[in-house]
């Protein structure tokens, strides 16, 4: 840190197991993706190239450089790898993994329906070329997973071989774990929390409102995903109460 301040959380550092930030690429350019590395690499765990982004971005490879320059993982959205399997081309996602080097990979249901033995299966073949993070809950508002199926279907995932458990939001934080409004579905949250390993799960948490709830739930070192690139500053400062939501959370009293 720049300068010496007193009563300041210990925050895990990289390469991290838990106290992740998550940050969701959307479309930049090479040299954005340069310059986002350049305030933000020491704060940033691992980046997703938005759901099906990495189909169509130009000049993909040389931006995989720019993360690997930096040390940060990269992984393709849960939607390109559900575009690949809905046409019967799972082999083909493992082969252009290999090919653009990227060594995480996320399996998802969100948009498309598998079975959950099958999907565990997927997880458990990808476990095989690298890390897994299994996305859990639905991208249609309407479908409201009651709380026992999400500890099930995580608690299942985990044990396929998923490194970690990512509970679905969507890039605006307003399905699955949230409601339409953002507003937290509590009483899912805490629930879940009294069977799966917090350090296991991913929270996208793309609204302020949604990490502040988070860091005072779990803590500075809860996990974190679905982050602006241009929010990943005011986030690390907000984690250890360096702004004005979190100012006086790690003060003595």
């Amino acid at each position: 840190m720049n300068f010496n301040l007193t009563q300041i959380p210990e925050r895990t550092v990289r390469p991290r197991t838990h106290g992740l930030t998550m940050v969701m690429d959307k479309g930049l350019s090479v040299q954005e993706a340069r310059n986002f590395m350049s305030v933000s690499h020491p704060h940033v765990d691992v980046v997703k190239l938005g759901f099906g982004t990495a189909f169509v971005t130009p000049n993909l490879k040389e931006k995989l450089e720019v993360y690997r320059e930096f040390d940060v993982p990269v992984y393709f959205g849960g939607t390109l790898f559900e575009a690949f399997l809905i046409r019967n081309q799972f082999e083909d996602y493992i082969n252009i993994c290999k090919e653009f080097g990227v060594s995480f990979m996320e399996v998802s249901d969100g948009s498309i329906s598998i079975p959950h033995a099958e999907k565990c299966g997927y997880i458990e073949k990808l476990t095989k070329h690298g890390v897994v993070l299994s996305e859990v809950g639905s991208k249609d508002a309407a479908h409201i997973i009651p709380p026992y199926k999400w500890i099930e279907l995580m608690r299942a995932e985990l044990e396929a071989g998923a490194t970690y458990v990512i509970a679905e939001a969507r890039e605006a934080g307003n399905v699955g774990i949230y409601r339409g409004t953002g507003e937290v579905r509590e009483g899912l949250v805490q629930e879940i929390l009294t069977q799966i390993p917090e350090e296991k799960i991913l929270w996208e948490a793309p609204q302020k409102a949604q990490q502040l709830y988070f860091l005072e739930l779990i803590g500075c070192n809860v996990n974190l995903g679905n982050i602006a690139p241009s929010e990943v500053i005011a986030l690390e400062a907000m984690r250890i109460g360096l702004r004005g939501d979190t100012f006086e959370l790690y003060l003595d009293k």
